[in-house]
């Protein structure tokens, strides 16, 4: 088949293929043939779509990847690894619940489809805090570390820093564990009995700790930790 996309049957073209028979009729590599658009000399936007799969596998592996692990495939510089980064970060947030600023929290499950798709591929542990007001509505979420492959460093001075400065009278901790099992640890459990000590201390309840695994997560209140 000739190397230009241009020069193929347009039933064989990725982005014909798509507008005739639909996405779902298309592979992993035609798809990314359709973000990319283009490929570079000698090599079709396929070609290179291929030559992604083969390195990553799934879709799945490729949102856990570096910018610098996708600038390793052949051919792929800035400009197109942006493209498919993009593309999964939008997949990533199409599959989010998004638990809006004004809603209320019912619940640790709105809170797991908040942050699922954000936090269950992560390499890294992320410790977040969503802040909420006297009736329990959300004002925001917001990050309060970033920790190693194993373990994140929680200190409570950081924690309610940002709840003393939106005047948050409520707080749900979320985590996540990058191995995917979510049952909490012992230094969990610790650092929960701490933050929820400096809660009663500063008359701010914490309603729940949710760690998040990779499909599943544990709620402290609801799984027995509390």
């Amino acid at each position: 088949m000739p190397g230009s996309i241009k020069d193929w049957p347009e039933d064989d073209r990725p982005r014909e293929k798509l507008l005739r028979r639909g996405a779902a009729q298309l592979t992993d590599a035609e798809l990314l043939a359709v973000v990319l658009r283009s490929g570079r000399s000698g090599e079709s936007a396929l070609d290179q779509g291929r030559a992604v799969i083969a390195a990553f596998g799934t879709f799945r592996r490729l949102a856990e990847v570096t910018t610098g692990e996708l600038l390793r495939i052949k051919g792929l510089g800035p400009a197109k690894a942006a493209q498919i980064l993009a593309a999964l970060e939008m997949a990533k947030r199409y599959g989010e619940h998004e638990f809006r600023p004004g809603e209320p929290f019912s619940g640790p499950a709105d809170v797991f489809a908040h942050f699922r798709e954000r936090l269950g591929g992560e390499k890294r542990e992320h410790f977040f805090a969503v802040l909420l007001d006297n009736k329990h509505r959300k004002i925001r979420d917001v990050r309060v570390s970033q920790g190693s492959l194993t373990s994140s460093i929680v200190h409570p001075r950081d924690v309610f820093e940002p709840v003393v400065r939106e005047s948050a009278a409520a707080v749900v901790f979320v985590h996540n564990h990058p191995s995917g099992d979510p049952t909490p640890s012992r230094e969990d459990i610790e650092i929960t009995r701490r933050l929820r000590q400096v809660g009663e201390v500063m008359g701010v309840r914490v309603l729940d700790h949710i760690v998040i695994g990779h499909g599943r997560y544990v709620s402290f209140v609801n799984d027995g930790y509390w």
